[in-house]
């Protein structure tokens, strides 16, 4: 009974999530935290601690790339700018660096640290003599997520917070610089090394419901 109550006792979230997204590449501004267009999207947690939780997120961003903004002369001479979308679904750890009972009574608050595994989907292009080209299809990677947030609970039930979230992708054609295949050699420019970023930033709300654990009922 006691094993029982344990697994089906704990405290979920589910919420929104609402603010910007901009991306870090060969194309327009190098800031890391600079949302140029609108990200919304979805929270789902799973308490499983004080210190930490089972988190997945469905977020969506617009970036608009433009190197007249970007402030680098070179950049601003050549002239690119377009825009772009990512789709993406996150998994992975959310961990408190404070002590986060939701089962007491007062305030409840917290800074945290989230990574896991992304998976997101984006617009093909290419650059061909200075002209965008778009192929109407849509490429999917992967992208590590290192998220830094605050959190704190508003009343019983709402908790809001804050957050700025890097992803680092596993390609580097966000901006069309680095198309995959052959054919496409001609047209990659600058760092193909290096692989391009994008970061949501932002506000959370979420709503809390679940059982208190038997394990703190006497706290």
């Amino acid at each position: 009974m006691l094993l029982f109550g344990q697994l089906h006792a704990q405290t979920y979230e589910i919420g929104v999530f609402a603010g910007g997204a901009n991306f870090i590449g060969d194309v327009g501004r190098t800031d890391y935290i600079y949302p140029s267009a609108w990200a919304i999207g979805g929270i789902a947690k799973w308490n499983r601690s004080k210190r930490y939780a089972w988190r997945g997120t469905l977020y969506y961003g617009q970036m608009v790339i433009d190197d007249s903004k970007s402030g680098m002369g070179s950049r601003e001479q050549r002239g690119y700018s377009f825009k772009n979308s990512v789709k993406e679904a996150s998994l992975g750890l959310e961990f408190n660096f404070l002590e986060y009972n939701l089962h007491k009574l007062g305030p409840a608050f917290t800074p945290y640290l989230y990574t896991g595994l992304t998976y997101f989907r984006y617009n093909y292009h290419y650059w061909d003599a200075g002209l965008l080209q778009t192929l109407d299809q849509e490429e999917g990677s992967f992208a590590i997520p290192m998220t830094l947030g605050f959190k704190a609970r508003i009343n019983q039930y709402l908790i809001l917070g804050g957050e700025i979230g890097a992803r680092y992708t596993f390609t580097d054609n966000l901006d069309g610089s680095n198309p995959d295949g052959s054919n496409f050699e001609e047209f990659r420019f600058g760092n193909i090394i290096s692989k391009d970023w994008y970061v949501f930033s932002g506000i959370t709300l979420t709503y809390t419901f679940g059982r208190k654990p038997c394990r703190d009922c006497f706290e």
